[in-house]
């Protein structure tokens, strides 16, 4: 079959990944480039935690392995892919005393959401006021950085290897559930932190089903204001006949500034449109390949 499936997508969301706190301020993961401006990103092991939560499959049996100190929190050697479709999509490493450690890569690779605006270094302070009132007591006083932005993101899946480890092999209906749900849960996701649920859900995405198992469009999403940069997404898309007449373009109208270059030059569908697509692709490239 030789398939692979990219998405890169778009969300807008705020201050939605904590990293380490200094006193009593909360810091946010952020990276820093070129130039000094620093990005706050959303790492891949969050996003990965929130997919298979809302995807309802985060119910691998789990063990603590080794002795004292060194013990480590391992899946059960005996859970396979043809039960638990987490360690099917996201791989596994089980090690057994006394035996080789065994390991499965995983089959959906995701990046870490970085922000495609800058961070300012804002900050948010909080009390205990409330509570604090009650009994006539001192406020506490914490403070948290806050950064409001669009956030890119790219999700990428091997169709060759879904469903199939060893001599395991899940059916075809068993591997086309397992990537349409897996899409379905991207296309509404969200998480939830610090008593706020924010919105993962994309409002651009770019992506389809292509022979090179390649995340084009990784690192080629680029906003300058509150304008998307199409002509850096038309040269991927021009690059190769594979990737032009393979791609499908999803967007929420309204969400940039430049609606009418984003519609003449990428021709994107609504956003239901293409994960609806995406879903049918998935099953017909399946179903040829048996």
């Amino acid at each position: 079959m030789n398939k692979g499936l990219t998405i890169s997508l778009v969300f807008e969301a705020n201050s939605a990944n904590f990293g380490e706190s200094f006193g009593n301020i909360a810091g946010l993961k952020k990276l820093t480039r070129a130039g000094g401006n620093s990005y706050t990103y959303i790492s891949r092991q969050a996003i990965r935690y929130n997919i298979i939560e809302q995807m309802g499959c985060n119910n691998t049996p789990v063990e603590a392995s080794g002795s004292g100190s060194k013990k480590v929190i391992q899946f059960k050697p005996d859970a396979t892919i043809a039960d638990y479709p987490e360690i099917d999509l996201f791989g596994y490493m089980k090690t057994t005393k006394g035996e080789n450690a065994s390991t499965r890569s995983a089959v959906v690779r995701l990046s870490h959401a970085v922000s495609l605006e800058a961070f300012a270094s804002d900050l948010d302070f909080q009390t205990n006021m409330g509570l604090s009132r009650r009994i006539d007591a001192d406020n506490s006083i914490a403070q948290s950085e806050i950064h409001k932005s669009f956030y890119a993101y790219t999700l990428t899946i091997d169709l060759d290897r879904v469903g199939v480890d060893g001599d395991i092999e899940i059916s075809i209906t068993e591997k086309i559930s397992r990537v349409q749900s897996l899409l379905k849960t991207v296309q509404f996701l969200y998480r939830d932190i610090r008593g706020r649920r924010e919105n993962l859900a994309p409002v651009f995405a770019i992506g389809g089903i292509y022979d090179r198992k390649n995340p084009f469009f990784e690192n080629r999403i680029k906003l300058k204001g509150m304008r998307l940069n199409t002509d850096i997404l038309k040269d991927v898309l021009n690059a190769d006949e594979d990737i032009k007449n393979n791609t499908v373009v999803g967007y929420i109208e309204g969400v940039f500034a430049n609606d009418e270059e984003i519609f003449k030059s990428l021709k994107p569908i609504t956003i239901g449109a293409m994960f609806e697509d995406l879903c049918r692709k998935v099953e017909a490239v399946y179903n040829e390949s048996h």
